[in-house]
């Protein structure tokens, strides 16, 4: 076989170009700290690359949500301290109206007291979120969510809560109609109250729950009896109807138990006074409650004992309403312990999507260090070799 000059020079050029095309991709990759720079390189490192890429953007669109979630959560649950501030003033305002020495007109200060404080609860349930919405609207409100309509403060928004779009579901707003307007009338399970035309010498307790076992939801009422002597007695009727319990005398201040329950009224009934028991629901606006507080305070000419229901029928509401509250603000403090975790996996998550694009497409530098220096002694090798070729010429040995 005949090997010319020219040929040898061709396949050393050849050689030298590969060589240099190596080392320019060592040197690449080591200056970019990346294995590839086309997907063609490695199509499967790419295509991990790709997919953890994709995981690391959703983390970052899950946080996103996960702040947004925490912000509107920290709001609420500020707001629900305040209203809860409020209904305890509120309910100091009811104890001292209970004051057997005040007259008409310091209760009707205690009523307008009363109405200033509804007003302020109002403001509160209709506070805003800071970017155009409503912390209390549901699943959305375009106006504010409580309205004080001519029969009450009414709900305009949506039941319900609207959930960030996050990984996890976690809440945007609060069920503002469930958190205000929701709570468990009476004592949770049945509510007392004194009948319209009653005499007003007399006043029923909020009741008990002595035997749940045995409450059978039906209504009841306790209708009152006095004498010629003056001998008070009351029977008990049960769904409208006389029950076999008839003429038992009245001691004031004495319970009176009956199917799980048990009452008790105070004062002096008057013939025919009517006291009725019938089954809780969770349909108690603490808006209507306060509204009825400063109704009656205002109301002059009352008996002492008309007062007295009044303020013991009051004390129970916000009690139920500022439980509610509380509930509400447990909740939301239960979804902000959940944030926390939420945040710590999307966190890991994260990471991990970042490791996996790290691994499919970020070089080890020592390696990277290691090929470099190599090929570049290769194409010293390959430089020296060319030069020797090109002694390799006829012309030199004439010169």
């Amino acid at each position: 076989m005949r090997v010319t000059t020219a040929n040898s020079s061709d396949r050393s050029i050849a050689t030298l170009q590969q060589r240099q095309q190596a080392l320019n991709e060592a040197q690449a990759k080591l200056t970019s700290g990346k294995k590839m720079s086309r997907a063609s390189d490695d199509p499967t490192a790419a295509a991990r690359a790709e997919r953890a890429l994709a995981s690391v953007a959703r983390a970052d669109a899950s946080q996103r949500g996960l702040e947004a979630s925490r912000n509107a959560t920290v709001l609420a649950e500020s707001a629900l301290g305040d209203a809860g501030e409020l209904l305890q003033s509120a309910r100091e305002l009811t104890v001292q109206a209970g004051n057997a020495s005040f007259d008409d007109n310091q209760r009707k200060s205690l009523a307008n007291a009363v109405r200033s404080l509804r007003n302020q609860l109002l403001q509160v349930a209709n506070r805003g979120d800071g970017a155009g919405g409503y912390l209390f609207g549901g699943q959305g409100s375009a106006e504010s969510p409580f309205v004080d309509a001519p029969g009450g403060v009414q709900f305009r928004g949506t039941e319900g809560v609207n959930m960030a779009a996050s990984g996890e579901p976690l809440p945007l707003t609060a069920d503002g109609n469930a958190a205000f307007l929701r709570a468990s009338s009476g004592n949770g399970v049945f509510v007392t109250a004194a009948a319209p035309g009653n005499s007003g010498g007399a006043w029923v307790n909020a009741g008990r729950v002595v035997e749940p076992s045995v409450i059978t939801g039906d209504d009841y009422s306790l209708v009152f009896h006095v004498d010629g002597a003056g001998n008070t007695t009351f029977d008990l009727l049960r769904a409208g109807v006389t029950s076999p319990v008839t003429d038992v005398p009245y001691v004031a201040g004495q319970a009176f138990e009956f199917d799980g329950m048990a009452i008790t009224v105070n004062g002096k009934p008057g013939d025919g006074d009517r006291f009725d028991a019938t089954p809780s629901a969770r349909d108690l606006s603490v808006f209507d409650a306060l509204d009825r507080l400063a109704n009656d305070l205002q109301t002059p000419g009352r008996a002492a004992a008309e007062v007295t229901q009044t303020v013991q029928a009051a004390l129970r509401d916000i009690d139920s309403s500022a439980s509610t509250l509380i509930a509400e603000r447990a909740r939301l403090g239960e979804v902000l312990n959940r944030t926390d975790g939420v945040e710590g996996r999307i966190a890991q998550g994260k990471l991990l999507a970042q490791s996996e694009r790290s691994a499919a497409e970020d070089i080890d530098m020592v390696q990277a260090v290691s090929d470099f220096s190599a090929r570049q002694t290769s194409y010293d090798a390959a430089l020296k070799a060319y030069s020797m070729v090109q002694k390799l010429s006829l012309f030199q040995y004439i010169g």
